[in-house]
């Protein structure tokens, strides 16, 4: 079933089921990620990590061949925002911020997450910029979750709300042009969702509906520039960026964040589906 305006497809409770199952493998590959995050350590290094974590839960790395993507990973460290190829090359320094974003698809249906890792001992003005991405993201999942409760919620809440936490947390830059979107049988699906915007607008917030999240930040002006490989973005004055995400469902009872071990839970209490234990058993 879809909605006719931007093809958005709306998800059974069942196939959300199967969606928290791919949420979970790609939670596993950032945590294992996470842990190996240290100086001297590749990106190409973290790239083998999520696949092999991928293929070993017998899914399949969403990014790899996406339009020609090589890797399984986005890694993007410092001034470079998103869809920087892992490599080699690409050693982790004592003091880099580096943000991870990975997928999988698993029985056809697909999770997507990111994080951002300090390496080391890492300057702590850089750490508050994640911590407000972070904050951002969850205040975005929570919009859409009391949204779809009071049956009065639109996309664009979820947009004003990653942007009022932002804009709370310190004079940082709101990359344009880049945002969250629907996800499901593919990747990327309708809607997009931006981090900044007027409230109230766009199609509303029904159970069945799964989005991804995804705020990205800067340090200093969002302006961005696109490399020469065709993927990798970068900050135009080259200050640190910073780019979390987390893919959500929202059902009748409430929201469930799929690519978290506990749903949501810690960060947003009763707005959680029932569906998910109140107590995790995976960590």
């Amino acid at each position: 079933m879809r909605r006719p305006q931007l093809d958005i497809q709306l998800k059974t409770p069942d196939q959300i089921e199967k969606m928290r199952a791919a949420g979970l493998v790609v939670a596993e590959a950032l945590r294992r990620m996470r842990e190996a995050v240290a100086p001297g350590v590749s990106t190409a290094d973290l790239d083998a990590i999520a696949e092999s974590t991928i293929r070993e839960a017998g899914g399949v790395p969403s990014f790899k061949g996406y339009h020609g993507f090589p890797a399984s990973i986005c890694s993007s460290v410092n001034e470079q925002i998103v869809h920087a190829i892992p490599s080699p090359k690409q050693v982790l320094s004592e003091g880099d911020l580096i943000s991870i974003d990975c997928g999988a698809v698993l029985d056809g249906w697909h999770g997507d997450s990111a994080i951002t890792v300090g390496v080391g001992d890492v300057d702590p003005a850089l750490l508050k910029m994640a911590e407000v991405a972070e904050d951002a993201m969850w205040a975005g999942i929570a919009a859409a979750a009391r949204g779809a409760a009071s049956g009065r919620g639109r996309l664009t809440d979820i947009s004003h709300a990653v942007e009022t936490a932002v804009r709370k947390g310190g004079r940082y830059g709101i990359v344009d042009g880049y945002g969250g979107h629907g996800i499901g049988t593919e990747m990327h699906q309708d809607p997009h969702v931006l981090n900044h915007g007027r409230p109230g607008k766009g199609p509303r917030l029904v159970a069945g509906m799964a989005l991804a999240i995804e705020p990205m930040i800067t340090m200093a002006s969002p302006r961005t520039v696109e490399l020469s490989d065709g993927w990798t973005v970068v900050t135009r004055d080259g200050s640190v960026a910073a780019h979390v995400e987390h893919s959500m469902a929202l059902l009748s009872d409430g929201v469930w964040v799929l690519t978290a071990f506990d749903g949501g839970r810690a960060r947003l209490g009763d707005l959680v589906t029932a569906r998910q234990p109140a107590v995790s058993t995976t960590s």
